[in-house]
Parts: C-alpha cells; structure tokens; sequence
C-alpha cells in the first residue's frame, strides 16, 4: 500500500466527466504488424519491472486521506491490451480519428488505469499501438521512462513472472493505516520545519525563490478577455498531429539564440496565429496565456512513476507578424521567468499542499482548474525523448505523436515528443468548439517553414518529409466524429 503525493492525487480530483485526465500517445511502427498474441507475451513479461502497472487507486473513506495504489487481485491483463484495426485504406486521418475516440474514453477507476491498443490496417504497410496511462501515475518525463522499459530490449522469452497479488486491505484498514502514516508524516513534516528554524540560512534562497516565483504567477493570474480558444468543454476530441525536423529547429535556434523549447513555442505560437485568423478573430497585439509544463524531477529520480512537474504560465506573441521577432519575444519571456523561478515555487507550493486537509485539496484542484478568471488559455508540454532508433517485437518504431488531456476551460492542448531527430506534435481539441485544429498543426509546419526561410533564404528543408507520408493532410473542419 502506498500513497499518492498531493500532485498525483491532484489529477484525480480534477477528473470530471468531459475532463478525462490520461497522457498517452500513438506510436506507428514498420510493418507487418506482428501476432498480438506476440504483444500479450511481451507485456506479460515487462510487468515485474513496473509493478504500477498492476496496482489500482483506493479511495480513503471520509475523505481522511489522500488516495492509496494497492495490488489489484483481479489484475487481467487481457483487459488493459486491445485489438483493432482501420478498415481500408486505413489513412492516417482515420487512425486520428479512432485515437480521438479512445483518447475520450474514461480509463476504470476500479482497475489499473492504463490501456494499450494494437491498430492494424494502416496504410504504405504500417501499424501502431497506442497508449494510455492516467496522469496520476505519470508525468510526461516518467512516461517516457515508462515507454522505454516497455518496448526496449525484450526480457528472455522463458522468463515467467512469480508475482501474487498482496491481500487487498479493508476499508478499516485503509483508514488505521492512513491515520498512523500521517502522524508520522506531519511529525517528520514538523521537524523539517523546526531544523530550517534553526539553520535559517539554508532556508532563506528556496524562500526568495519561492516568493519571486508566487509574486510573477500572480500578475498572470488576472481575467481575460472571452476567446473561441477558452469556455464549455464537452466529452467528445478531436486530435491532430504535425511533424519538424529538430535538425531544422536547432538550426533556427543557432541562427537567432534561445534554445529549442524557445522555437517549439514560437511554432505553437504560429499555428494558434493561424487557427485564430482562420475563425475570423483579431490577433494582432494578442497574446494567448498557456501553461507551460517543467519537470522538476532530478537526476536520480528518474525510474520513478510519479509526477515530478511544476509549470510556469507563458505569454505566446500571436499578436506578431514576423516569425524571428516573435521567436525573440518568447526568447526574452522565457528567459524572464525562468529567473522569476515560477517553477521552483510551483514545486515548492505543491509539496506544502501536503499540510491541507485532503477533502480541500479535493475542492481547491476542481475550483482552480475550473475557474473561468484564471486566465488559462492552452497548454504546451515539450517532453525530450530518445534521439536513437527504437524497435519493439521486431518492428523499428518511426514516428510517435503524443496526447495530452484538456486543461480546465482550455479548448486546446499542444504537447511535443522529440524521438530520433524528429519533433511530433499532437494537439488536442474538443470537438464540441475545435474541430478546426488540423489548421493549427499545418500553422506549426508554415511556422517552421517561415523560420527555415529567414536562416537561409530557403524553404527547400521545408519539414513536411518524415519516416512515414505526410500526417497532415489537407481536410475540411471536423474530421473527427463523436466518441461513441
């Protein structure tokens, strides 16, 4: 029986019924697709090495405590891997819209909350898996962590795991237990306060920092004004996805300075310009207000399944016209509120919020990610990822586009995952008010392209060419259905 940190728990309470809160991805391999049952075998035997992925979340009665992630007995593995297929031609907009579909789909709180699906039919002689892990066992980081034990080198073929659930405790024992840890919790939690007391010199930098970093989110934190990018959300997606070179990003970023997340936020920036013109709306002088995402995870954490994320809220400059003088003002933000330590007080905040009752944490997750005047437009999240080939049952995996929830109000989610040169974008939308979004990832291509062409003078390294065919095709609004 373990505990939940007040963050992991955090992305359960916000989970409501249009806000479903797993990450995951689509990952699209060489063909031909393997047996599944050769799936179901590997799996089965990479499961010692991430024992979460056999644990399920049990809910503290009265609210005493913060949830817990116990053995599940009924663990079945058939359950979480699923099997299906593109009818033909199998294209690539269809598979974005069967992602979308499962994408929306609530993970069984009562079960693991993971799934992965293997998808055959798809075209020029391809297939994927895609996944999907709740946010509450990782973040973006552990994630690919995560992915890199799973499809890395296989374990032996004659391994057998000797794993037996844990009696699964009551619900008198969830309470005892959970009252006897958090008195030694809040002890240790006492002490540490009381060695800073006494030592307040090792104290006094994390608290300016904290300080600064409070005193810039707060001036972010102010109402805007109403945008199609903000509102309603429903229970339905849509999905869209988009592909760079990072060779052309990090040659933009040695042309102009800052660094590759500063010219992956430029080209967000140029697709939502592009979005927002599309649907008719005024963006010059605009900004859009997104949170930015920022592991705070160290070193030897890494191997952790937990989340170790703070984030830092960000102007993007769609106001700007010209592709260099907009990467330059991100550059300077950027730059600005990495020295403002919004992250570091953010991480900060979060590992105090183990003092408040959790029945209030509860509440204050639901109203703040809820709240219309807090002035959340979108999310951006750029996660790094392996830059060498990877391959799985035999099959070199070519491209990997990731999936990001929906962040309270916001109507849009853009997430990043580099792999093996490449930068993938996978945007997420509500299809209820976004069904536009392939118009915001073909803008990050024109982007990139804008950019290329004032390096050099040229579009001839233009980054529509990938591993596989082009993923976004040209297509009218709302090419994903409803999730049935």
């Amino acid at each position: 029986m373990e505990w939940m940190s007040p963050m992991d728990a955090s992305f359960l309470h916000i989970e409501d019924a249009n806000h479903p809160m797993h990450i995951g991805g689509v990952s699209i391999f060489e063909g031909p697709a393997p047996p599944f049952e050769r799936l179901e075998e590997m799996v089965a035997r990479k499961l010692d090495l991430v024992p979460r992925y056999r644990q399920k979340v049990r809910f503290i009665p009265f609210g005493l405590g913060r949830p817990v992630w116990v053995e599940d007995p009924h663990f079945n593995l058939g359950y979480h891997l699923r099997h299906t297929a593109l009818p033909s031609p199998g294209s690539e907009r269809v598979l974005r819209r069967t992602a979308a579909r499962v994408f929306a789909q609530h993970l069984d709180r009562s079960k693991p909350l993971w799934e992965i699906w293997m998808i055959e039919g798809l075209e020029q002689n391809r297939w994927a898996l895609l996944s999907k892990v709740h946010h509450c066992m990782v973040d973006g980081v552990s994630a690919t962590d995560l992915m890199t034990v799973m499809f890395g080198e296989d374990t032996p073929a004659g391994s057998q795991s000797s794993w037996q659930p844990a009696p699964e405790p009551s619900e008198a024992e969830l309470v005892l237990r959970t009252l006897a840890h958090q008195a030694v919790n809040r002890s240790e939690q006492v002490r540490l306060v009381r060695a800073a007391v006494r030592r307040p010199g090792t104290s006094l930098g994390p608290a300016a920092d904290l300080v600064r970093g409070a005193m810039s989110a707060s001036l972010l934190l102010r109402p805007l004004g109403t945008s199609s990018l903000t509102g309603r959300v429903g229970p339905h997606r849509t999905w869209s996805s988009a592909y760079v070179h990072l060779g052309d990003v990090k040659a933009v970023r040695a042309a102009f300075g800052g660094t590759v997340n500063d010219v992956v936020l430029t080209l967000a920036a140029g697709g939502l310009r592009q979005l927002l013109e599309g649907r008719g709306e005024q963006v010059q002088g605009r900004t859009v207000r997104a949170l930015v995402p920022v592991s705070v995870r160290r070193p030897d954490e890494h191997g952790a399944y937990n989340n170790r994320v703070s984030g830092m809220l960000a102007r993007l400059p769609i106001g700007i016209t010209e592709p260099v003088a907009r990467l330059n003002a991100v550059r300077v933000q950027m730059d600005g509120l990495k020295q403002s330590k919004q992250a570091v007080a953010g991480d900060v905040l979060t590992s105090l919020s183990g003092f408040a009752p959790p029945m209030l944490l509860a509440l204050a997750g639901r109203v703040a990610a809820r709240s219309p005047t807090l002035g959340l437009q979108t999310g951006v999240t750029n996660v790094p990822g392996p830059q060498i080939p990877l391959h799985t049952l035999g099959r070199r995996l070519l491209e990997s586009y990731p999936f990001v929830p929906l962040i309270g109000p916001a109507r849009i989610s853009i997430a990043i995952f580099s792999y093996n040169g490449g930068l993938y974008f996978g945007v997420t939308g509500d299809y209820d008010s976004s069904r536009d979004i392939d118009i915001l990832t073909a803008g990050v291509q024109r982007s990139m392209a804008e950019l290329l062409e004032a390096v050099d003078g040229s579009t001839a390294r233009m980054s529509g060419t990938r591993p596989g065919q082009k993923l976004v095709e040209p297509s009218e609004p709302g090419v994903n259905p409803p999730a049935s």
